[in-house]
């Protein structure tokens, strides 16, 4: 998978991405442990639920970042073809 440095500056945006995933970091942590312990089914469910809801919200803020800044971006330098195709990707993986 090829990787593109990303531009989030050292910024509240960039604070608040990483606070929550510290906090998801320690949920599945949390969860390590409670598979060890053997805590009850559902409330491991629950806690499995609350990770997931975490890397959405993590996720919905790096694709408001990237269509709101590197996609805006790239429609101002002419390439609206790149930009489009940004854009698809990103809707392509929203749906899954």
């Amino acid at each position: 998978m090829k990787s593109v440095k990303t531009d989030i500056k050292k910024d509240e945006k960039k604070d608040k991405i990483l606070r929550r995933l510290k906090l998801i970091e320690g949920q599945i942590r949390g969860l390590y442990q409670m598979i060890e312990n053997d805590t009850y089914c559902i409330d491991v469910i629950t806690q499995t639920s609350a990770a997931k809801q975490g890397l959405s919200n993590v996720e919905d803020l790096l694709l408001e970042h990237h269509l709101g800044h590197c996609v805006l971006r790239q429609v101002a330098q002419g390439q609206t073809e790149k930009a489009k195709a940004e854009i698809l990707k990103v809707y392509k993986l929203k749906r899954k």
